[in-house]
């Protein structure tokens, strides 16, 4: 077995982004609830279902676009032949079963959030890339539900916290749509609405900071996030050829942990946003093994 092959297909530098994801969710959680209550064990078991749940859609993902892949990107591991189609349905359903099974370590009710993300993620890969306007909104729910997913540690966070899986649906919905100009260039007023959502995003988490007396610290990692986010994004607003738009969408997708790490900047908790900073370079360095888009 080609292990090197079934990791391509995974795409391990977005995983750290989803692993991200949830402690972010757990940070948040923690904004009505003491850090004292977080059991680590069930911490530990939601990155993992959050790991089988983002490689599962990513497989199949590759999985759906087969045909097309053979055409424009006859390199890639299924259509070269590395990994057959079958093999490649199998792995994906035992990641996308493993992940929700890995949920029920925590809760019931995490499970149930671990399959919804599933199905949406299925939902994309079939027929959500397909639709300019339903397919970044599906795609941004798929992270949406990875950050409830995270708050799901505490169940009862949900329901006074669930409004700000919005945030991160618009954040991925606005490099979803810089992504679909990734083979033949792009539209530059795609890439304006993508930056006006990018700025509501970053805007929202400082307004929150702000009514939580955590501004300033927020106010550094939401600089950082916003620098690594717009260089590239201006750069291909100047020029919207592919080459140009993959690297905006590569610097959004990595620069997710940063965003994740400004979220728990946010609770006040500097103590682990440190640490899920650091996963970034660790994210850029599988990258540069690893196909990010």
């Amino acid at each position: 077995m080609n292990i090197r092959a079934y990791l391509q297909l995974t795409r391990p530098a977005n995983i750290i982004t989803a692993i991200a994801d949830i402690l972010a969710g757990v940070a948040i959680a923690t904004f009505s609830f003491s850090m004292e209550t977080i059991n680590p064990t069930n911490v530990f078991f939601l990155c993992l279902s959050t790991i089988g749940l983002y490689a599962g859609g990513i497989v199949f993902n590759d999985i759906f676009d087969l045909e097309l892949d053979k055409v424009e990107r006859p390199e890639r591991v299924i259509p070269s032949g590395k990994v057959s189609k079958q093999n490649a349905i199998n792995f994906g359903l035992l990641l996308l079963t493993f992940g929700v099974f890995a949920a029920m370590a925590n809760s019931l009710m995490s499970s149930l959030v671990a399959l919804l993300v599933a199905i949406c993620a299925l939902v994309y890969d079939k027929f959500g890339k397909h639709h300019s306007f339903f397919g970044p909104i599906n795609m941004g729910l798929c992270r949406g539900g990875n950050l409830i997913l995270g708050m799901s540690i505490i169940e009862n966070s949900i329901l006074q916290w669930w409004w700000l899986s919005i945030l991160p649906i618009c954040y991925i919905a606005a490099i979803t749509m810089i992504s679909r100009g990734e083979v033949h260039g792009g539209n530059k007023y795609t890439l304006y609405f993508a930056a006006i959502l990018y700025i509501i995003v970053s805007s929202c988490q400082l307004l929150i900071a702000y009514q939580l007396d955590n501004v300033l610290i927020t106010a550094a990692f939401v600089s950082l996030h916003v620098f690594l986010i717009f260089k590239p994004l201006i750069n291909a607003i100047s020029n919207p050829i592919g080459s140009n738009i993959g690297k905006a969408v590569k610097a959004g997708v990595l620069s997710l942990i940063v965003m994740d790490a400004a979220w728990v900047s946010v609770s006040g908790n500097i103590i682990l946003a440190i640490p899920i900073l650091f996963l970034l370079p660790i994210s850029m360095k599988l990258a540069k093994f690893f196909a990010v888009t």
